[in-house]
């Protein structure tokens, strides 16, 4: 198994040649870091963050930049960076992403600004790629992955009245309210079953057909030759690596982080701080209106001594026998380095999240709808807690969202919060 992280490793930086140019993080990059202690808590920070992730670092910058207050970010994490961490693999110099290919992406020009003030992105454009039985197709489904799968060459035209004309036949007898009726009367059975189906299952082990439809909003089938997984104006990775990105919003002097430090260990010190919570609501509130509903991923990492082992970034695998839903190599997410032997994959696995586990996506039942209203009721009788994020509002949120979120609460609505007694 390779190092899940080195921003704590030896306290000698973390980077590497690439090419021409050094990537990763400088070796004082980590001086931000210091340890926990309950006069940088009470006495030092106008505000504590829980949680290192972008919602948290976002909202950090912003308000030490534009209001200069003393922020102390905490997490029980011992990195900064939350599901969009990434590090730098020693041996080969691949830079990993340690909860799956993270991808830049947004249309938001005020976003897109506001990232642009700690890094540069490459070019690179995400295209994603499914095996199904025996044969390597297109994702989304397009018209090259329509043509291949029937063995046709139809026209866009000819190709959307192929579909419409399918999928009204075949879903005659089944039930739209289900993910599995909603698929169906959209794209046909064919393609649901080789696409859909299986990988839907693995995702949540559960049989689609007892689905809800709302599972999916929506299933992009395109009838044109476009495979851009992403169709948002501004798309990459940044050069120098996510973790060198994060850094670089830290950079204000009114900053600390303590990381590795558990909140609910030390929720009775802050209770008289104001307090930015980004970590799960429902354990925020000790889960007294009930859990919520979370799938999490597993992952299994290998390095390999071949230079390329898939020829792309992300493969899916369709099939319920494949028990991952993918595998990432990461090499193919920065085409501008040059690495001189060996790569990196990581199988990805998903299951339903039990409470020790890490959340990652939202189930969002009706149950959990109803159980999040509670929750938010609670929350607004707190005025020292804002709760924002993924995981303190129970949204997947990409990583453009998170920022977009932060930026429009700090700069329009945190003056007002902070005042509240």
């Amino acid at each position: 198994m390779l190092p899940a992280s080195n921003l704590r490793k030896g306290r000698k930086g973390n980077t590497h040649q690439v090419g021409d140019s050094v990537v990763g993080m400088p070796a004082d990059s980590d001086s931000k870091i210091v340890p926990f202690s309950r006069d940088l808590a009470e006495t030092w920070a106008d505000v504590v963050i829980v949680g290192a992730g972008l919602y948290g670092l976002t909202a950090a910058e912003v308000i030490s930049r534009e209001f200069n207050k003393r922020v102390l970010i905490i997490d029980q994490r011992s990195h900064i960076g939350g599901n969009a961490y990434s590090y730098f693999d020693e041996e080969t110099g691949i830079e990993i992403h340690k909860y799956g290919s993270h991808l830049f992406h947004t249309s938001n020009p005020r976003v897109h600004d506001y990232v642009s003030r700690f890094t540069k992105l490459n070019d690179y454009r995400h295209r994603v790629l499914t095996v199904a039985q025996g044969q390597v197709y297109s994702m989304p489904i397009n018209l090259m992955t329509i043509n291949q799968f029937f063995g046709k060459s139809f026209t866009p035209m000819e190709a959307r009245e192929f579909i419409e004309q399918k999928a009204n036949v075949e879903s005659k007898n089944e039930l739209t309210e289900s993910l599995q009726g909603k698929c169906i009367a959209t794209i046909g059975r064919e393609l649901y079953e080789a696409f859909i189906a299986g990988y839907t299952q693995k995702q949540w082990q559960i049989d689609p057909k007892l689905l809800p439809a709302d599972i999916i909003n929506r299933l992009p089938v395109r009838f044109d030759f476009n495979d851009r997984y992403f169709k948002d104006t501004w798309e990459g990775l940044p050069l120098n690596g996510y973790e060198a990105w994060f850094l670089k919003m830290l950079a204000n002097n009114q900053i600390k982080i303590s990381l590795e430090t558990d909140f609910f260990q030390l929720r009775e010190l802050l209770q008289n701080k104001k307090v930015i919570f980004t970590g799960p609501i429902d354990r925020y509130f000790n889960f007294s209106e009930g859990e919520l509903q979370w799938r999490t991923l597993d992952f299994d990492i290998e390095r390999l001594t071949i230079d390329d082992f898939q020829g792309t970034s992300v493969m899916n695998y369709a099939e319920v026998e494949v028990p991952f839903t993918r595998i990432h190599e990461f090499k193919h997410l920065h085409p501008e380095r040059i690495v001189p032997t060996g790569t990196v994959i990581m199988k990805e696995f998903s299951r339903r999240a039990t409470r020790s586990d890490e959340p990652y996506y939202p189930v969002n039942s009706p149950a959990d709808r109803a159980t999040l209203k509670r929750y938010r009721e609670q929350s607004e009788k707190l005025a020292n807690v804002h709760f924002g994020g993924r995981l303190g509002t129970y949204q997947y949120l990409d990583m453009h969202m998170a920022i977009a979120s932060a930026l429009t609460w700090s700069r329009n609505t945190f003056v007002e919060w902070f005042k509240k007694q």
